[in-house]
C-alpha cells in the first residue's frame, strides 16, 4: 500500500512541476520595474541582494525547486550563463520556492546546491513572497532584467536556450 501511494505521491510531483506542457518566452512588451525580491527566508552562496543595488547589471531571475525535473534540465543552461557572463556584467539569482513541505528545509536546499554545483547567489523563498510579487505561476521560470532595472525578457519551462542567451547578450550590450 504505501508503494503504491509513494508512486501516486511522485506521478502527481513530476506532473506539477510540468506546468507549462510547452515552453513560452516572449520578450516583454512595454519593460515594467521588476519586483524587489521580498520576504526571502535565507541568501545561499551570497549576503542578501537587493535590485537597487544590482541597477547597471543584468540580472536572471530563475524560479526553480531541487525536485523540478523540468528545472533540473535548465541548470545546466543556467550554470553556464553565470560562468560565462558573471564578468560582463550578468547576474544570476535563483529563487528557490518549495512545492513541496520537505523543499522548505534549508539544509536540502543547500544540500541541492552542492549536488547541482550551484554557486550564484540563491534566495530561499519559502513564504512565495517573491514568487507572488513576481506573479509567476510556473517551474521554472525566467525573467531577465535590464541594467534599468525593467523585466525585458520573460521564459517558462525548458528549452529556447539560444534564444535566452540572445536575449542576454543583447541587454549585456545595452547602455546601463
Amino acid at each position: 500500500m504505501f508503494a503504491q501511494l509513494k508512486k501516486i505521491v511522485l506521478a502527481a510531483a513530476l506532473a506539477a512541476c510540468v506546468l507549462p506542457l510547452s515552453s513560452t518566452a516572449q520578450a516583454a512588451g512595454p519593460a515594467v520595474q521588476a519586483p524587489e525580491f521580498t520576504g526571502i527566508e535565507k541568501w545561499l552562496n551570497s549576503e542578501p541582494l537587493d535590485l537597487a543595488s544590482l541597477r547597471g547589471k543584468v540580472v536572471l531571475v530563475d524560479f526553480w525547486t531541487y525536485t523540478c525535473i523540468n528545472c533540473i534540465h535548465t541548470l545546466p543552461y543556467v550554470k553556464t550563463w553565470h560562468q560565462k557572463y558573471k564578468d560582463q556584467g550578468l547576474v544570476v539569482v535563483g529563487v528557490h520556492t518549495p512545492e513541496f513541505p520537505f523543499e522548505r528545509s534549508m539544509q536540502n536546499v543547500q544540500d541541492a546546491l552542492k549536488r547541482f554545483g550551484i554557486t550564484y547567489p540563491v534566495a530561499q523563498d519559502n513564504k512565495y513572497a517573491t514568487w507572488d510579487a513576481y506573479r509567476n505561476i510556473y517551474w521554472p521560470a525566467f525573467y531577465l532584467i535590464d541594467k534599468q532595472g525593467k523585466i525585458i525578457y520573460t521564459h517558462f519551462g525548458e528549452g529556447q536556450y539560444k534564444e535566452t542567451e540572445a536575449m542576454i547578450q543583447q541587454a549585456l550590450a545595452q547602455a546601463g
